[in-house]
């Protein structure tokens, strides 16, 4: 089937399910179907919505459009989990069922409050001359799963920008008021984001754009968050239209934050330092955080990009979330690491002493811990979802102290007019790396979550194995689990 030429305005009903199951039948057939990451049951998923701890769970609401591969009439479907490992689906949770959102439902967030958890998204609508107008609408969810009638908060843009205009994300102030920004472009097309305050959640004043050293970064500003950590402000959003630099901005569209003093609500000012990107590999983007019952500060992603084309396409589903990190602030810089809650995934520990002498281990669904002892003054590589020529590598450079993932020959090819390899350079020798592979993805955390790596990968079944090559007898101590 020509994914391409399906109707993108299919609405979920009685009438289309003998459809779905169809797409369902053909999903099932797909080689790449993950074995630990949250994946759609058909259809699309992109960017993690209203991630929340509510009513003693976390829950996980993703853009989802069910009849195949492309960006069509947008949907909420939502999961929960009582520790960040194990999720349960209820299916679709929001619905583009008024007049406000009848051509999507769009991004945004959740943040509970008493006894709700209220859900804040844009609804996108088009005119008859194709010219879009967004709403701003709140959706109610109360203990018991059942959700109130939505009501419509904030109706087209702000004077002085276009009608790209989404994805409110609010959080609450200090003295129990409300606070919320809004990915927007300015008339001039570049990309910016706009604060709003509210006492109530459902009366909202706009306080202005957030002000930033970043006046023509790119001309679209996509998914922002803020939060704070250490008497430190985090924004955090995707801009869109930046041009590669080195190593970094290398895919289509980035994910990224600034971070420096809190955020000035009275006045919109973020003082700050340069734009980070969260991850360095080939496919993340639109990450949402939410906090813990403990206080940690919790990040998902989308691990995909929109405006690509990937090889589960044809089997009917396309995309994943990564795993969930905990961010952490130590000696001034930001740090990305798998939330403590996946080591109840380990079964029992494969643990050894790896020198080069070949292949050691293999796997297709795993997480491996390596630690080293000391570096080697020449490249080396590890090898993973190895047969034959087919191979995902992960290089070392001790000179430039760069880190390196090459997808050149992991499997099915995608994207490749974004080169096939990424790199980023880290701040210290590499002492340390944690892999977890799946089916069809690979997530890389280097130097206790100092540089991040997130691609899908496309092996064959039997391209298993795992592999270290270097010339000066490199020896470190791993571990590896196998996931089920």
């Amino acid at each position: 089937m020509n994914w391409l030429l399906t109707n993108k305005d299919k609405r979920l009903t009685p009438n289309n399910k003998k459809e779905l199951e169809h797409i369902k039948e053909q999903v099932a057939q797909s080689p790449w179907r993950q074995t630990f990451h949250i994946q759609p049951e058909s259809g699309l998923l992109n960017d993690p919505n209203g991630f929340a701890f509510f009513n003693g769970e976390y829950h996980l609401f993703y853009q989802w459009y069910p009849f195949g591969p492309v960006h069509g009439l947008k949907h909420w479907y939502h999961q929960t989990s009582k520790n960040l490992v194990e999720w349960e689906s209820h299916g679709a949770a929001l619905a583009p069922d008024i007049h406000e959102d009848r051509h999507g439902v769009y991004s945004g967030s959740g943040i509970a409050v008493n006894d709700k958890l209220y859900l804040f998204y844009t609804g996108n609508t088009k005119l008859d001359n194709g010219e879009r107008v967004p709403f701003q609408i709140s959706s109610t969810m109360r203990t018991d799963g059942t959700f109130e009638e939505k009501k419509v908060l904030l109706e087209g843009v702000p004077d002085g920008y276009t009608t790209h205009f989404r994805d409110p994300k609010v959080w609450k102030l200090e003295d129990d008021t409300y606070a919320a920004v809004i990915g927007a472009q300015r008339e001039d097309l570049t990309g910016v984001i706009l604060l709003y305050t509210s006492s109530d959640l459902e009366n909202w004043e706009c306080r202005g754009e957030i002000k930033t050293s970043l006046p023509s970064f790119g001309y679209m500003w996509e998914c922002p968050d803020y939060f704070e950590m250490q008497e430190h402000g985090i924004l955090m959003f995707s801009p869109q239209g930046i041009e590669a630099d080195g190593d970094r901005f290398r895919n289509i569209y980035q994910s990224g934050y600034i971070m420096g003093e809190q955020l000035d609500i009275t006045t919109g000012r973020l003082e700050h330092g340069d734009f980070k990107e969260w991850d360095h590999g080939f496919d993340f983007y639109a990450p949402q955080t939410t906090e813990s019952p403990d206080g940690r500060r919790i990040l998902i992603g989308w691990m995909g990009l929109p405006d690509q084309s990937y090889p589960t396409d044809r089997f009917g589903w396309a995309h994943c979330l990564t795993l969930p990190r905990e961010i952490a602030f130590e000696d001034g810089e930001l740090r990305q690491r798998p939330v403590k809650e996946l080591e109840e995934k380990r079964g029992r520990a494969d643990r050894m002493t790896w020198d080069d002498a070949g292949q050691v281990l293999d796997g297709s669904a795993y997480e491996l811990a390596v630690r080293f002892d000391s570096l080697p003054d020449t490249p080396f590589s590890l090898y993973i979802r190895e047969s034959g020529q087919e191979k995902t590598e992960l290089r070392y450079d001790p000179q430039k102290q760069k880190i390196i993932l090459d997808r050149t020959n992991s499997g099915e090819p995608l994207n490749e007019e974004y080169g096939t390899v990424r790199a980023a350079s880290l701040s210290r020798p590499l002492s340390d790396l944690r892999l977890f592979v799946d089916t069809s993805s690979i997530e890389v955390f280097a130097n206790d979550g100092e540089c991040v790596f997130t691609s899908r990968i496309f092996p064959k079944e039997e391209s298993t194995g795992i592999r270290l090559q270097t010339d000066n007898g490199l020896v470190f101590r791993a571990e590896k689990w196998e996931y089920k």
